[in-house]
């Protein structure tokens, strides 16, 4: 389930992020160890995210996944193995929130887009999910949350 989406315009957000690019079917194997390397390079620092982890598409290739998985920060993060400083940038974006299991993204996505485009928007290449509640949260996926972000681009 979606909830009706509307447009923003975002702030730049400082974020420590791993970059990943992978064959799409490998993305439950290894966005988990990416999420745990980030969490500890942030504890070995000192620091807590600032906000919920996210992933952050770059390109959406057919078989790859180009993206970033990453967790906002409230000052610059010191680049340790795959961890480096990163942003989400300040843009005007389309955003809703998905109701569900993560298997429900890809439709969620699609429905996602529909809308974009039948309001007459056009979406830039990128996107990013921000993981409102999941599995950490509550066993029930009906109540996690995922924050959907689609630049859009001007005229």
């Amino acid at each position: 389930m979606l909830d009706t989406p509307h447009l923003i315009e975002t702030t730049v957000q400082q974020t420590a992020v791993i970059r990943l690019t992978i064959p799409r079917n490998e993305i439950r194997s290894v966005m988990g160890l990416a999420i745990a390397e980030l969490m500890s390079t942030l504890a070995a620092q000192g620091r807590s995210p600032a906000g919920p982890l996210f992933s952050h598409h770059l390109r959406m290739l057919p078989d790859t996944f180009d993206f970033e998985v990453g967790a906002p920060v409230n000052a610059t993060v010191r680049p340790v193995g795959r961890v480096i400083a990163g942003q989400l940038p300040a843009t005007a974006v389309a955003r809703t929130v998905y109701h569900g299991a993560y298997e429900g993204l890809a439709a969620a996505w699609g429905e996602f887009d529909a809308w974009i485009r039948a309001n007459g928007h056009v979406a830039a290449p990128d996107l990013w999910e921000v993981y409102v509640t999941g599995p950490e949260s509550s066993q029930d996926p009906r109540e996690w949350k995922t924050e959907l972000n689609r630049p859009l681009i001007e005229d």
